[in-house]
């Protein structure tokens, strides 16, 4: 496949001991969650490795709230992205194995990606603001 301007994704950033702890959640959710899985693992492997310390604050990390808007629709939402065990879409905590929470993670403000959602069809996020959870080095 290949990737034209409008479809090239941005560069994203993870912190070292949230991706090895994505990359287990997302194999062991490979038969359950097959789509979410790949798509998480291909968000990891194409990602910018570093320790917490040298994670930039405007960076989507795990429990961190992030404000996006919908391109395709204009809405705004902001959530936190959670593991699974701590998702509560009614309270705004959306798990990383949606995805929209596998498109978010490692994001920065000002970016954008277009992204699947859970129909299969095409969204443009774009990221307004970041805001992170003050344990965020050892989660």
């Amino acid at each position: 496949m290949t990737q034209n301007s409008k479809t090239k994704r941005p560069p994203v950033t993870m912190i070292d001991t949230q991706a090895d702890r994505l990359t287990e959640l997302a194999l062991s959710q490979e038969e359950r969650l097959p789509r979410v899985s790949a798509l998480l693992l291909q968000e990891i492997d194409r990602a910018t490795i570093r320790s917490a310390d040298r994670i930039p604050a405007d960076v989507v990390t795990m429990e961190a709230k992030v404000t996006f808007v919908d391109e395709g629709n204009g809405a705004e939402r902001t959530v936190q992205l959670v593991y699974p065990r701590d998702a509560d879409i009614s309270a705004g905590r959306i798990s990383i194995l949606t995805p929209v929470g596998a498109g978010l993670i490692g994001l920065r403000e000002g970016q954008s990606i277009v992204w699947p959602d859970r129909d299969g069809h095409e969204r443009a996020l774009s990221i307004v603001k970041v805001e992170q959870a003050a344990d965020r080095a050892w989660r």
